[in-house]
């Protein structure tokens, strides 16, 4: 993505790389609320879409994270 070509290998176009970058640069410069929760989120983000709620909950638990929070159940998992 760097050099604007997309995984297929068609250049991407200028506005959406220019937007992507922008975008980049706000978070890189935003505070971070340390490691451990960027951890945790990234794990519900990405397991939610691969590990039923139930056996996610106990995973998060079982390493020591915090259990998943009503409002992430509701996003990820649809409130079921």
């Amino acid at each position: 993505m760097a050099q604007g070509i997309d995984f297929d290998g068609t250049p991407i176009p200028s506005a959406k790389l220019e937007l992507y970058h922008q975008v980049m640069a706000l978070e890189a410069n935003r505070q971070r609320s340390g490691v451990s929760n960027t951890m945790r989120s990234r794990i519900v983000r990405i397991g939610a879409k691969h590990i039923a709620q139930d056996e996610l909950n106990q995973k998060l638990i079982d390493a020591g994270f915090a259990p998943l929070k009503e409002k992430e159940i509701t996003f990820f998992y649809g409130g079921k």
